[in-house]
């Protein structure tokens, strides 16, 4: 059945918004403790702020692309940006019940009250007085605008600032609200917290001792972060798109979100001065910027209000090993993040630093933490006379500072650095020691699911291999060889290698499955990733469903695909996880006519990851293993706690548990399942 295109894939950008309406769920649902319920806010509100810098931004600017070839790439920026705002203003009512109805009163049945400026008693007002003389007013930039003589105004990305209404008089307030100096919340004796807001709200009028306040309203602006084009479109169209928008302003405002109490011509105002247009107002609450929860205090230190420690499991065979190359010769040996520490991975690395046998270190950079052990261990192989390649992936989105900064320090230390190609990311999660033992140059490889980043290991869900095996470590030589410009396609016969072999190989295991179908055998396909968004792929699996390939998916993100569609895709069936961990590994399992393929690895089944990045996908060849990541993949695809069924309408209902059925919270169940 052909179906319109619109009815056969969802848009990216909308269905991205019912998994931040997942991440919502979890703000309310009362199973987490309340700090982590708070933290959730956080991400919810992060989560948006990106959003409107990258994605939104982008629909912005394609309105001012030629119609022609909007047309031709079928974009419909406006009908897809009313559509996404009246979603978000949906969630942002949402958003403000979960904390004016649910946090702030069990905040308060928990001991902790947060009060504003209108509750002060006499000793916090005198605190207050102190706290803004002595610490705050310092960094306090208030400017007065002269409505009929100025025209522009200039925010910063994502701060906040107090747009203040003056009686009688045609001027209008601005003061910054320095969160990032002072911190979002002061606290006072007794478990009472206040907004540094409040604080600054008490004191305008000292600010402005000439002038009678008649209005203060909260608002933060959203620039423009970059359009990323070569993500979603390449070739002619893409340099045409560029062409189109060569007047492009950077960092572009695309949203100005106010307190809905604002008066209208107040906003008007604002509104001229920003030069936005009545899209980009997005109305909100007295408080803005609940990305600051994350550092929300607890004043109590109550361990209740909190996720309860997970400690790390000990590796059976890594831990306290003294010599992991012995280990990983004689078997491939995995890890999975967070439920084991990364600092098997730090180790690993640093033996190779100081083992007078290893020659050679390879690893491709994504996201570089700031101070790590894996970059002292980078720096320490250098100083040991080791040969170290560092591949930099200089367009990591919010990162290139500090991915280009480490590139030159591993430069000016003598190793050599390679950044990413001007069209293609590095995304590959890959390291590789070249030890000589005897008159052998043995390789020794890690592939993973995360980055090379102790800090996000401990929250992400990922899965890595070390391995010895000759088939993979010779078919990852040659990966590195084409990043260092030795060569140009790898040739491959195990590993799938983006963007030379992927986006085929994917396609022979579908199709294999299509022919098992039709042949009568048992054909499935489970895969687990971030996001599912490639039109090519997608109908494949619409033809896998067709020909009665039983299809399950578990899909954190956003998924292009419409499952359950009569004649489409009733056989495929998507869920998703967003839990105490963020899900970010990819598995990928084919039944095979019951000689099942495993694979696992850094790619998603999106045309960036397929097309224009290099990624590496891996099979999983050692037997244990394969087994142990096929109930690891089993036990998330059993959900009936965190798991949200996406279904064609959006829904996002829970998984029910059925009728005597164990309740299974997937990533604990994980935990112990590798204890």
């Amino acid at each position: 059945m052909l179906l319109p295109t619109e009815i056969r894939l969802k848009h990216r950008d909308l269905n991205w918004l019912s998994f931040n309406e997942r991440v919502l769920q979890e703000a309310e649902d009362p199973i987490n403790p309340l700090y982590e319920r708070i933290k959730f806010l956080a991400i919810f509100s992060s989560n948006l702020d990106e959003y409107f810098r990258v994605r939104v931004s982008q629909l912005r600017q394609m309105k001012r692309v030629e119609k022609s070839i909007r047309k031709k790439l079928a974009l419909r920026p406006n009908k897809i940006t009313k559509e996404i705002l009246s979603e978000i203003k949906e969630q942002q009512q949402k958003f403000g019940e979960i904390y004016n109805s649910q946090i702030v009163p069990e905040l308060a049945k928990n001991g902790i009250h947060l009060i504003d400026s209108d509750h002060y008693n006499a000793a916090q007002q005198n605190y207050v007085n102190d706290v803004f003389v002595n610490e705050i007013k310092a960094h306090i930039k208030p400017q007065v605008i002269d409505l009929s003589i100025d025209s522009e105004l200039f925010l910063e990305n994502n701060t906040l600032y107090f747009a203040i209404q003056f009686t009688n008089s045609d001027h209008l307030g601005i003061v910054n609200i320095p969160s990032d100096i002072c911190g979002r919340f002061v606290s006072f004796n007794n478990n009472v917290i206040t907004y540094l807001d409040d604080i600054i709200r008490n004191q305008l009028s000292v600010l402005f001792p000439k002038e009678e306040i008649s209005g203060i309203y909260e608002i933060k602006l959203s620039r423009d972060a970059e359009l990323y084009i070569e993500d979603e479109f390449n070739g002619v169209l893409a340099e045409k798109i560029y062409e189109s928008l060569a007047q492009r302003t950077d960092g572009q405002p695309t949203r100005l979100l106010y307190d809905a109490a604002m008066p209208k011509d107040t906003q008007k105002r604002l509104r001229h001065l920003l030069n936005l247009g009545k899209i980009d107002m997005m109305p909100g609450g007295k408080y803005h910027n609940f990305s600051d929860f994350f550092s929300f205090p607890d004043p109590t230190n109550n361990k209740d209000l909190h996720y309860k420690p997970l400690l790390p499991i000990k590796h059976k065979e890594l831990d306290g090993a003294p010599d992991y190359f012995k280990v990983i010769a004689k078997k491939d040996q995995s890890v999975h993040f967070p439920y084991m520490s990364f600092s098997y991975v730090e180790t690993f690395l640093d033996q190779a630093a100081n083992d007078p046998q290893v020659e050679t270190i390879k690893i491709s950079l994504y996201r570089v933490a700031d101070e790590s052990k894996l970059t002292s261990s980078l720096l320490k192989a250098l100083d040991n006379g080791k040969n170290l390649t560092v591949f930099v992936e200089a367009k990591a989105r919010f990162d290139e500072e500090n991915n280009i900064i480490w590139g030159r320090k591993f430069q000016e230390k003598g190793a050599t650095v390679i950044y990413s190609y001007p069209k293609i990311k590095v995304h590959s999660k890959i390291m590789m020691i070249e030890r000589r033992e005897g008159d052998e140059m043995i390789n020794y490889a890690y592939i993973g699911t995360g980055n090379f980043n102790s800090k996000t290991s401990k929250i992400y869900g990922d899965h890595a291999i070390f391995t010895a095996n000759k088939h993979i470590t010779k078919e990852l030589s040659r990966i590195f060889n084409v990043l260092e410009g030795k060569l140009i396609i790898p040739r491959e016969k195990h590993l799938f290698i983006s963007p030379f072999s992927t986006r085929i190989n994917f396609t022979k295991l579908i199709m294999n499955e299509i022919s098992n179908a039709m042949d009568g055998k048992e054909a499935k396909i489970t895969a687990k990733m971030n996001s599912l968004e490639d039109p090519e792929i997608i109908e494949w699996l619409y033809k896998a469903s067709n020909a009665g390939v039983k299809i399950h998916l578990l899909i954190r993100g956003f998924t292009c695909l419409v499952p359950g569609i009569e004649g489409l895709s009733e056989n495929i069936y998507i869920t998703s996880i967003v839990d105490r961990f963020l899900e970010h590994g990819r598995i990928y399992l084919f039944e095979n006519g019951g000689d099942e393929k495993i694979y696992f690895g850094s790619a998603d089944w999106m045309t960036r990851n397929l097309d224009r990045r290099i990624e590496v996908i891996s099979p999983i060849l050692d037997e244990d293993i394969a087994q142990e990541f096929k109930d690891i993949l089993h036990i998330q695809l059993s959900d009936n706690v965190k798991a949200r069924i996406q279904d064609s309408e959006e829904n996002n209902y829970y998984v029910k548990q059925k009728a005597g059925e164990k309740k299974i919270r997937s990533q604990y169940e994980i935990y112990e399942y590798l204890k």
